[in-house]
């Protein structure tokens, strides 16, 4: 703590630096249980510092990915619950650089908040490092930055940034896919975090609908905000598992965009991902999302995950493999379509 760092005038205006160092205090414990064996420093300098293993890695390529929850935030703003938000945060962006074949190595956090609440803010890093645990991925350092004016007391932000590893000759190569390849769908959790400007439209929440909060029979029982807020399954671990014993062709995160923008990502030019839409497992949030807001089937699809957080493209002969690796991790994995010959990059059928 620095007991000699306080500003009155500072205070005034509205930014209470002694909440900053109180919050990091809180924090500590959360950051603790993400180190790994490249951390060399505490949080509290200028630079968070990670010392490269390169051991069994002959040409080290880092990968890095940087993303936000977007305005699921609103989300864990009204429940007042924020110990889960910042899963989301390492999620999108360990699941991108997982696309790459490349295992996480440390996170970096950015919070913006009208007011700096040490506790809230303590709770959100938490759930950063639990996001970290589950990825393998050590919290090495971060910001909070207190912004009076700019947003309401009570909001805040919250934005990651990601560094992982691979050798070079084991980064996926799309090129090696061929008519045949089999594409394999991981379940999502639910909405993740892309496309709720769509569902805060569709479910009023802006005006806090009171409906959000009731048990929804088609929700199990649950509300439609707890069913909201559920975060983003992290894919990272059963991918390096499937990565070590499977040859992997191409993997998709399915972010916003759904499917119509993100398999293509992994398909090379001349291929196409052909989806059964009826072998897809449609979570119930989105039935209730396209009920309630009458959106079209086509628009779902190139909006939400609709079910499939991750896509995995993998030789006929493997899929059985595949599935037993993932099934093994906690994966709900089964086979959605296959690679055809096409320029369309995806068709859903």
């Amino acid at each position: 703590m620095h007991n000699n760092s306080k500003s009155e005038s500072y205070a005034a205006a509205g930014v209470d630096i002694t909440a900053g160092y109180r919050a990091v205090e809180l924090m500590k414990k959360h950051i603790a249980r993400t180190k790994n064996e490249g951390c060399l420093d505490d949080v509290g300098g200028f630079g968070g510092c990670f010392g490269l293993n390169m051991a069994g890695i002959e040409e080290p390529v880092l990968v890095s990915g940087t993303d936000g929850c977007g305005t699921k935030v609103k989300m864990a703003i009204l429940l007042d619950k924020h110990d889960t938000i910042g899963i989301d945060a390492v999620a999108m962006c360990v699941n991108d650089i997982i696309c790459c074949g490349a295992r996480p190595l440390f996170f970096l956090d950015y919070i913006a908040c009208g007011k700096n609440y040490p506790e809230k803010i303590a709770a959100i890093v938490g759930g950063v490092a639990e996001g970290c645990v589950q990825s393998g991925a050590a919290l090495i350092g971060g910001e909070t930055a207190e912004h009076p004016g700019l947003m309401p007391l009570e909001d805040y932000d919250l934005a990651g940034f990601a560094v992982g590893i691979v050798d070079k000759k084991k980064i996926l190569d799309n090129t090696k896919m061929h008519e045949g390849d089999v594409v394999i769908a991981l379940a999502s959790s639910g909405v993740h975090s892309n496309g709720f400007s769509l569902v805060r439209k569709v479910f009023d929440i802006d005006n806090n609908n009171p409906k959000l909060y009731e048990a929804c029979e088609a929700l199990g029982g649950k509300t439609i905000a707890e069913t909201l807020l559920t975060p983003t399954r992290i894919y990272v671990k059963s991918i390096l598992a499937l990565l070590e014993k499977v040859n992997v062709k191409g993997i998709s995160h399915i972010t916003g965009g759904g499917f119509y923008e993100n398999i293509p990502r992994s398909i090379p030019k001349g291929l196409t991902a052909k989806i059964e839409k009826s072998a897809v497992k449609v979570l119930p949030i989105f039935d209730l999302i396209a009920k309630t807001g009458n959106i079209p089937e086509r628009d779902m699809y190139n909006t939400y995950n609709m079910g499939v957080g991750m896509s995995v493209v993998v030789p006929a002969n493997e899929v059985e493999t595949a599935l037993e690796i993932l099934k093994a991790h906690g994966e709900d994995a089964y086979v959605i379509g296959e690679i055809v010959k096409g320029d369309d990059g995806v068709v859903l059928l």
